[in-house]
């Protein structure tokens, strides 16, 4: 930007010094003696001034000087197209390369209000995530300013999933603004990648049914789920004050899932022999492998290799009990 106001105001004083300079040197009008600046500058044509001695002193100085600076303006111009072009197609290629090599990331689908929070969220717990939109402007200047990784597309297109990662993706969200949209989509995410988790927005509760048909794993209905938060404030909000996760803060209560990989420590222990309390985590249920749930296991009950434990803690115990499981 600077260097664009650099040239504008050198190709403005060179153009007024030499109107100012014909005007003074002949009996021209102050458009004519523009006019013959301009032309003599952009060597396009000349109406002599008066061929007195100073009059071709002035016309020589004026070329030489105007040449040069006309000269060096196309260049820097020339050279800022290009650099933004360079810059563009190295951006481009940098997040193809990154887009590349992210494994069990998320994907977030819409780039309106919704997902802009989910972004948010899952950027403040550091997970690796994609965001798809048709919207290239709003991309650019959400993602760009907070450098989120971005695909420019219809999210409902397969080319574009695929270059999202859906098939090594761990989860998708799907928030764009029509329900039509958000099944089409669960539907090419379920046939692309059959292990994917997807989360759908529903804004009509017709369309709830037709989501999980589609293939999504949960439907999220904004409005039945203010709703019903509203009725808990109303009904226990102490409850509801005590289990709200604010942001900001390491001391903040978090609800997670964190899964028993093959490698991880805990695997044949007892829930007794692990250092979960100390840490200040509460295990408030299981789930095998099996599909069976277990809701408020004893000490003594032993953790498997895949199981799912719902863990219930400050940020950072439970965000080192998921690094620590895996």
């Amino acid at each position: 930007m600077r260097q664009l106001v650099v040239i504008f105001v050198l190709l403005l004083g060179i153009t007024i010094f030499g109107t100012v300079g014909i005007h003074a040197l002949s009996d021209s009008t102050w458009l004519e003696a523009a006019y013959l600046a301009v032309i003599t500058l952009t060597t396009v044509g000349s109406r002599d001034v008066p061929r007195t001695p100073e009059g071709m002193v002035f016309i020589i100085i004026y070329m030489m000087v105007g040449i040069g600076i006309f000269t060096y303006s196309a260049f820097q111009l020339g050279q800022i197209i290009v650099n933004a072009d360079i810059r563009t197609l190295l951006e481009k290629r940098r997040m193809h390369q990154q887009l590349e090599a992210l494994n069990d990331h998320f994907i977030v689908c819409g780039m309106g209000r919704m997902g802009t929070a989910i972004c948010e969220h899952l950027e403040a717990k550091r997970k690796p995530f994609v965001v798809i939109d048709r919207d290239l402007q709003r991309l650019e200047e959400i993602c760009k300013e907070s450098r989120w990784l971005y695909v420019h597309g219809d999210a409902t297109d397969d080319s574009v999933l695929q270059e999202a990662g859906v098939s090594r993706a761990t989860s998708m969200a799907t928030v764009l603004p029509t329900d039509a949209d958000n099944v089409y989509v669960v539907l090419s995410a379920r046939l692309l990648c059959s292990s994917i988790q997807i989360v759908a927005r529903a804004s009509e509760e017709g369309a709830v049914l037709k989501l999980q048909r589609a293939g999504a794993t949960r439907v999220i209905s904004p409005f039945s789920s203010g709703a019903m938060k509203m009725a808990r404030f109303m009904l226990s909000p102490s409850i509801e004050d005590f289990l709200e996760v604010t942001h900001g803060s390491e001391n903040d209560l978090e609800l997670a899932e964190v899964q028993i990989q093959e490698d991880s420590p805990y695997i044949d222990r007892q829930l007794s022999q692990t250092d979960l309390r100390e840490k200040g985590i509460m295990v408030i249920g299981i789930r095998r492998q099996s599909g069976q749930h277990i809701i408020a296991p004893e000490g003594t009950v032993k953790i498997e290799q895949g199981d799912s434990l719902f863990a219930f803690g400050t940020q950072v115990a439970v965000t080192a009990l998921a690094s620590q499981a895996e």
